[in-house]
């Protein structure tokens, strides 16, 4: 299982993802332009000492990712119909999560394999990609049994 992050805007965001992957053996995607130099202070404020653990792989752009790229694509989108909590994931899906500010164009959302939303409350727009991430990072885990066996 792996997280692909379509050109992040916020490099905190992306710092608590790289550390996320770490902490879970989850390797991370990096799909840019970003819109912040990668090395960024305030993402390595955000990732700590995690990144050096982290396996991270930069992509020139979405076409490289798409030529490098095994398995199953998984829009996190507030436009999908199937929620994440009814959807059956897969050990080698990919969790794809489009740019804080504005998702994934249509392009990229036509051309995933699968998109889940978070179910929230009414009236609510959505989450932070990194709490989203983690929420469905967790329940794509459990189904699949890939969680990290806990430490002492």
């Amino acid at each position: 299982m792996r997280i692909a992050l379509y050109q992040p805007d916020i490099p905190q965001n992306t710092g608590t993802l790289i550390r996320l992957g770490a902490c879970m053996g989850v390797a991370v995607d990096i799909i840019e332009p970003c819109g912040f130099i990668l090395d960024d202070r305030r993402l390595r404020r955000s990732a700590m000492d995690y990144a050096e653990h982290a396996d991270i792989t930069r992509h020139m752009n979405w076409a490289r990712f798409t030529q490098s790229r095994q398995g199953r694509l998984v829009l996190l989108t507030t436009r999908a119909a199937v929620p994440h909590i009814d959807f059956h994931f897969q050990p080698d899906d990919i969790l794809l999560l489009g740019r804080e500010s504005s998702g994934v164009p249509d392009d990229v959302h036509d051309s995933v394999e699968a998109r889940v939303l978070v179910p929230m409350q009414p009236g609510s727009r959505s989450l932070n990609v990194a709490v989203a991430a983690a929420l469905v990072l967790g329940e794509a885990m459990r189904q699949t049994g890939l969680y990290p066996t806990a430490s002492p």
